[in-house]
């Protein structure tokens, strides 16, 4: 299946493999994302939009066993505070529903913070722009397509 994300990874020549999976709309969760496409919660990555007080809506791309830490998304995008913004504003902003949002092919090219162990893996999973669909791509090659930041923006789950 072909989402706008998916062609613009085909457009820049990025390799790039999809992995689908059964969506629960009752449990949207990356650590079940994590499980139905077998990779570790920590590989799979969740993308929150989220406002800053002065510089306004950006993504957090966050393993999916992590909470963002908004006092560091904040720092790193030059906010005095930052914070998720509230669901309805969600598909408004993005294009996306939660649980299918993407920094690939969003209705606006927002700053992208990527949370800096992404680097620790060879591959990563982010969604695909729709539920169900997961994009496996090299972190420096989705650098490139989102132009992301290195930032660290996640603490583990306690």
């Amino acid at each position: 299946m072909k989402t706008n994300a998916v062609r613009i990874l085909e457009q820049l020549g990025i390799p790039h493999q999809l992995r689908e999976y059964e969506v629960d709309p009752d449990d949207l969760s990356a650590e079940t994302v994590a499980a139905k496409i077998g990779m570790p919660p920590e590989q799979v990555f969740k993308t929150l939009v989220a406002r800053g007080d002065r510089s306004g809506v950006c993504l957090a791309v966050i393993p999916g066993n992590a909470l963002l830490d908004l006092k560091a998304l904040a720092k790193a995008s030059g906010d005095r505070k930052a914070d998720t913004v509230p669901l309805n504003e969600v598909l408004p902003l993005t294009g996306y529903i939660r649980g299918g949002v993407t920094a690939l092919a969003c209705k606006k090219d927002y700053p992208v913070y990527l949370d800096e162990t992404a680097i620790l893996w060879n591959v990563i999973s982010v969604s695909a722009g729709q539920r169900g669909l997961q994009i496996l791509v090299a972190p420096d090659d989705y650098l490139g397509a989102v132009k992301g930041v290195y930032a660290a923006i996640a603490r583990p789950k306690l």
